[in-house]
Parts: structure tokens; sequence; C-alpha cells
């Protein structure tokens, strides 16, 4: 009977909108991945391993809580956490990468299981975070214009059909135009060289050490981005529609998955902000049938996950151009979201402004990465000189 009800809740609209978020998730984020693998020297296994991890439990995480609370609670990894892991990726070993993901993981745990969630939200300004986030993805998005500089006919392709679908076609995510685009005009322009072949291997155990500037560096900040940027704009999401999502155990189960995924070289499986933001709108059909819209998203991601081993080499054989130019597309929004949210108004001004610019400077100071300084700073300067 329930699966013949599941079949019932399949519509056009919920399939569409599943696509749409699961392909938003496996273009620039994959590309960023890369980046930040190839920024710390990861071999190929490690390199697929954690495109595994992220893409098949986030994938597991998005199919698990639709069924379970039957609303469009979808799953992915955080973006603006792998955004921020390419800034770090270089100052430790891979060791303790992998216990810094657990230890973030279960941070996330604990603040759900306690309830801290909303409490933690309010000490940190959201502007402050937002800011934050801004100054990180700032280098991304700016590398758009050399790259379309290196490859004026597919980047110029790209460009004006993110225009043209950010003005007359409302309801599809100008990005995946971008994206869509700039691969035909690549393929037709292009002479690709076949990347090296990776022999399959089966995904296994890594072994975590776990370091204070660990917990200090990577845990609390990943932590932090994951629980507002990815978290509370999918919850906010879901409220917005009309749902009542179960607050405490969406955030808990995300630490769990989040833990588990560690264990398989990847950062993080939780709720994703943007895509359940997709699946959870009207575009995805009846209210009651739009949580199919995040099983069909989280079996597409899935898969990707299962197959990492024979994309990896294809993304990897792209022009380093190209890749910088679908990360930068996969950002704009991203950037622009944190920039309105961050000096939109008036109260937390100077806390953002120095958020942004310690941030965007790209210094570290007592091996602690400029992310972490710029939400130091900023948190600082808005619980003192702006109180």
């Amino acid at each position: 009977m329930r699966s013949r009800k599941l079949l019932q809740d399949i519509t056009g609209e919920n399939i569409s909108s599943g696509l749409i978020s699961s392909t938003l998730v496996v273009t620039g984020p994959a590309i960023i991945i890369l980046q930040a693998a190839a920024a710390g020297g990861f071999t190929d296994q490690q390199t697929i391993s954690w495109m595994f991890a992220v893409y098949f439990f986030g994938g597991l995480f998005g199919l698990v809580m639709a069924l379970l609370y039957r609303i469009p609670i979808t799953g992915g990894h955080s973006i603006t956490g792998v955004a921020f892991l390419a800034t770090v990726t270089a100052q430790f070993s891979y060791p303790q990468l992998i216990g810094s993901y657990v230890l973030s993981g279960l941070i996330i745990l604990l603040i759900g299981v306690s309830g801290l969630f909303t409490k933690i939200m309010k000490w940190v300004p959201k502007e402050v975070i937002a800011a934050m986030l801004g100054g990180l993805v700032t280098g991304y998005v700016a590398q758009l214009v050399p790259a379309v500089k290196a490859m004026p006919l597919v980047g110029g392709a790209a460009v004006i059909s993110f225009f043209l679908c950010s003005r007359y076609l409302k309801r599809f995510p100008p990005v995946l135009a971008a994206v869509a685009v700039a691969f035909i005009a690549l393929l037709l322009t292009e002479k690709l060289e076949t990347a090296k072949e990776i022999a399959f291997f089966l995904p296994s155990l890594q072994m975590p050490e776990f370091t204070w500037i660990g917990l200090l560096t990577v845990a609390l900040p990943l932590a932090m981005l994951i629980l507002s940027n990815d978290a509370a704009p999918g919850i906010g999401a879901l409220e917005s529609s009309d749902y009542d999502p179960p607050i405490r155990k969406i955030i808990s189960i995300s630490g769990i998955f989040s833990v588990i995924t560690s264990f398989f070289g990847g950062q993080s499986a939780n709720i994703a902000g943007m895509m359940t933001a997709i699946c959870s709108g009207p575009d995805s059909g009846p209210r009651s049938k739009r949580y199919m819209a995040s099983i069909v998203s989280g079996i597409f991601i899935l898969l990707f996950g299962i197959f990492a081993w024979k994309i990896v080499p294809f993304i990897q054989s792209l022009p380093q151009a190209f890749v910088s130019m679908l990360a930068g597309f996969a950002l704009i929004g991203v950037l622009h979201s944190s920039i309105q949210m961050g000096f939109s108004e008036n109260r937390y001004r100077l806390s953002a402004m120095a958020a942004f610019i310690v941030t965007l400077s790209g210094v570290s100071f007592l091996h602690i990465s400029a992310p972490v300084w710029g939400l130091v700073f900023g948190a600082l300067l808005a619980r003192t000189i702006e109180k």
C-alpha cells in the first residue's frame, strides 16, 4: 500500500523540482570539491572518497527524511562548507581533516539534541555570518572575469544565457542555464583530452586524528556554516510553505549523518537549504505531494555519489578556466544573498564590514584561517561596539 501511495504522489512538477535541485548540487559544488582536494594535495582515492561520501549520504539523508516525515526535507552537503574547506585543506593532514569533520558532526548533533540551535544563531548576528560568507565566496565569483576572458566564446554564451534566463525565465534557475550552455559551447569549440582512468574501489573507513587546532579552526566554523547557511534557510523554507518541520530531529539527524559521512572522507550530509527551498515551493505541485521532489533529488544525488569514480576523471579533464567559471556561477546566488543580508540593515554594518574584509584578506594567523578570524572580530564588534 505504501509503495502504491508513493507512485500516486509522483507528479511532473515534483519530478522537475527534484531534478533541478539535485542538478544544482552536482555541478558547481562538485567542482569546488575538486579544487579543495587539489589545494590539499589529496590522492585520487581520497578525492573520490570525498565525492562519494557527501553525495551518497547526502542523498540518503533526503530519502530517509522525506519518507519518514512526508515533507520535502531535502538532503545534500554544504556548498559553503566546501568553499570554506578550500581555504584550509592545505594547512592540515588528511587524518586531521577527517577528525575535524567528525567533531563538526558531533557539534551539530549536540546542538540538535540540546535545542541550542536558535540560541547560538542569536549570539552571532546573522549579518556577521552572512558577511563572512560573502568574503569567503567573493574570490570564487571574481574568477568569472578572467575565466570569461580566457574562454570568450564559452564564457560569453554562459553569461548571456544567465542574464536572459534571469530576465525571461523566472522559474528556471539561471545558474543551470549558464552551466548547460557552457557545457554545450565547450563541447562545440574545444577538444577535450581524455582523462586518466581510475580503477573502481570500494569506499573504506578513514582514520581520524583529533587536534585542538582542528576543532577551533575547522570543526566549529564548519558546523556554524552548515547550521546558518543550510539548516536555517532549509527549515525557514519549510515553515514559509506551511509545514511543521521537526527542527530538533532535523538538526540531530544532520549531525548523525555528518559523523557517518566524515568516516568516509566527506565533511557533511545534512538538510540542504537552497534545495529544500526548491522542493518545498509552489512549483513542486500540491503541498501534500512535494515530499516526492526530495525523494527524486535524493535518488539522483545518491547515484552521483556511487559513480563518483567515473565522474571525477571527466571533471578533471575540463580546462581550469572552465572549472573556475562553473564555480563562480554556482556561488553567485550565495554571494548575492550574503551581501544583501549582511549590509541591508544598519544594526551591524561595522561588524559585518570587519567580518567581510578580514575573511576576504585570506590571511591566516596562529594557524587559524581568515574566515574564523572574520567571524570572531565581527561577533566581538557586534557585542561590544555596536551593541
